[in-house]
């Protein structure tokens, strides 16, 4: 029933942030101006400012959001993980650094999230060739979303784990 109620919370910031996504992953070849035969995602480079959209936030609250940039080859998303303690930042920050280290695993993640955020994806028009659009869009809402039960759950792990620890060595005080 309460995961039922956090997911109906949740579900306009998730559904303004999939009609964002879908409407700016319209990106296609576009080869760069600056080098020849080179194509490097636009929104990367910042070498031309005419092939760049306006980034767009989207944000729930200013603890939580989703920052999206726009080019005519490739999109960058943000995402800033909602952190209401220190013990939820710490977690946040290890759970990033654990999928940047794997971002080759993931195709779309980029090793190195943007400054203000917690998690970056690039998706270009390679990515758009060989994958469903529409997928990569479900994919990056579904993240979002599982990203917030997942940290809430080791919250919960690292609490129990803590509380069992503290029973273990009160108890030697106590058989005394």
């Amino acid at each position: 029933m309460l995961g039922a109620a956090k997911e109906r919370k949740i579900t306009p910031y998730l559904k303004a942030v999939k009609a964002t996504l879908s409407a700016a992953i319209c990106v296609r070849n576009f080869p760069s101006q600056v080098v020849e035969r080179h194509n490097k995602p636009a929104v990367e480079t910042q070498w031309a400012k005419e092939l760049l959209l306006a980034p767009v936030v989207v944000a729930k609250s200013d603890k939580e959001a989703v920052k999206i940039e726009g080019s005519i080859n490739a999109l960058r998303i943000s995402i800033k993980i909602k952190q209401m303690d220190t013990m939820e930042g710490i977690l946040v920050k290890r759970f990033s650094s654990f999928l940047e280290m794997r971002a080759d695993d993931f195709v779309i993640l980029r090793r190195k999230a943007m400054p203000g955020y917690d998690v970056s994806f690039l998706i270009t028009h390679f990515h758009t060739e060989k994958m469903w659009r529409d997928k990569l869009v479900d994919f990056i809402v579904t993240f979002i979303q599982e990203i917030n039960s997942e940290i809430s759950d080791l919250r919960l792990n690292v609490n129990s784990r803590g509380r069992n620890v503290a029973e273990h060595f009160f108890n030697q005080f106590t058989k005394k």
